[in-house]
């Protein structure tokens, strides 16, 4: 299995089953409380409240310049910041802490040059064995079963590199999907990819999501793929969360035009509303 460790399918929002009357309430997979932050003189995130359910799919959305990626980084623990961030109702900070409960694909992620697909992805078991352990049999099996699961296995002894757009965003994921860690944090995952590689990655990262219970969280450009993947959406502007909820009530006319300065469209559509474009310069058409 290639989700977390020890963890069991159909796990999340939705599935069956549970434990006697009076158990305790599971904790949030992310709980944010008052988080700030600050590069230089410049506040980044101002006093932001958040909660993201175990099993859950959120994306996040706002205009350039919002902290969207900052935000992951917050939680990952890789930016200072002030205020409370728990993971699984843990607060630990520390780096290797973390990268057992966190997996995190970066928007434009170090390749490095002469690694073959394989020892890219056995990075991802890192947390497991730490820097300098060499690769368990368990370790080897996670990765060729990751491999697999992406239809990379082909391509494992293949330099980094030599890979396509799409066969790299795999190979990132893949990486990230070793860890077994049970969040994963995702920064604009469909970045320089064509619109078929778009849906694959999206539609193969809800399938993990179900298959294993990963809770995962999103930065995304793109409002219709955030409205139509994932449970919901977060509209961070000025540094806090204005908006959350179903994408059909968070993603309107108005609100698009007030914080991304758009003019748009949206059509309705059973799997999500659609946001269309609108040039300026164009009269409406009947």
């Amino acid at each position: 299995m290639i989700g977390p460790a020890g963890a069991a399918a159909g796990t999340g929002p939705g599935a069956s089953g549970g434990g006697p009357k009076g158990a305790a309430a599971e904790p949030a997979a992310i709980a944010i409380a008052g988080l700030s932050v600050r590069l230089g003189t410049a506040t980044v995130l101002d006093r932001l409240d958040l909660e993201v359910a175990a099993g859950e799919w959120l994306n996040v959305i706002g205009p350039n310049g919002a902290g969207k990626t900052t935000l992951l980084r917050a939680i990952l623990g890789s930016a200072p910041f002030t205020g409370a961030v728990r993971v699984a109702g843990l607060a630990d900070r520390r780096p290797a802490a973390r990268a057992r409960m966190l997996a995190y694909v970066p928007q434009t992620p170090v390749m490095p040059a002469g690694m073959a697909v394989i020892d890219y992805v056995l990075l991802g078991r890192t947390p497991h064995r730490g820097v300098f352990a060499g690769d368990s049999a368990r370790d080897l099996k996670v990765a060729g079963e990751v491999l697999d699961r992406l239809d990379l296995g082909p391509l494992a002894g293949r330099e980094l590199r030599s890979l396509s757009g799409g066969e790299r965003q795999r190979a990132v994921l893949a990486r990230a999907l070793a860890q077994q860690a049970p969040v994963l944090l995702l920064d604009e995952p469909t970045t320089a990819l064509d619109l078929g590689h778009q849906q694959d990655v999206l539609e193969l990262v809800e399938e993990l999501r179900r298959e294993a219970g990963l809770t995962v969280v999103a930065t995304l450009h793109d409002l219709t793929l955030a409205a139509r993947y994932g449970d919901r959406v977060a509209l961070l502007a000025s540094g806090r969360i204005v908006e959350r909820g179903d994408p059909a009530r968070v993603l309107t006319p108005d609100t698009i035009a007030e914080h991304f300065d758009a003019r748009v469209r949206v059509i309705e559509d059973v799997h999500g509303p659609v946001i269309v474009p609108v040039a300026r310069n164009l009269r409406e058409r009947p």
